[in-house]
């Protein structure tokens, strides 16, 4: 049960993430979802958008970091590590992610107001030419994240098993 929960925590929190970080982006550029995603959601809110894309894109992410955290807290005769343990790493890698994404989508934008990046084709001609920064506001915001947390997810498992010694060590 135990395994189940810190799986559950990963994913959950990463659903979070993905709405808290979907509300926002959406309201930058409602076209990176409209345009540059598939049309399974027949809105243009922002808020239904953000909902849906935050469950849709991060559900899995949340799986993939949740199963190898489990298994690098629990397996073995070592000393085991509990969900409520693992909060606190799993948190701070959430703000770490939003600090980066904000940081990288402000990037973005200033490099495509300044057609330094530029948007191409399919997506350039199906969005307006004054909305092509936001757009790659938002591209860089996610993919910042997606990185970010891909990255401090490997960093966390690691830490996660160094840290289960005889001693007690925690991260």
């Amino acid at each position: 049960m135990h395994a189940i929960a810190i799986v559950c925590l990963c994913v959950g929190s990463a659903i979070l993430y993905g709405i808290l970080h979907d509300q926002v982006t959406a309201r930058v550029c409602v076209e990176y979802f409209t345009v540059g995603h598939p049309p399974i959601f027949e809105t243009e809110s922002p808020t239904l958008l953000g909902l849906g894309w935050g469950i849709i894109a991060t559900w899995w992410a949340g799986f993939l970091l949740g199963v190898p955290l489990a298994i690098a807290a629990r397996a073995g005769r070592r000393e085991k590590r509990t969900v409520g343990s693992l909060v606190r790493p799993v948190v701070t890698l959430l703000m770490v992610m939003a600090v980066s994404a904000l940081g990288m989508g402000v990037i973005g934008f200033v490099l495509g107001h300044y057609r330094v990046v530029v948007l191409l084709e399919p997506i350039a001609p199906r969005v307006a030419p004054e909305r092509h920064a936001r757009f790659l506001a938002d591209l860089w915001a996610h993919s910042t994240s997606y990185l970010v947390g891909f990255v401090g997810g490997l960093v966390i498992i690691v830490r996660v098993w160094r840290s289960r010694s005889r001693t007690g060590r925690v991260c």
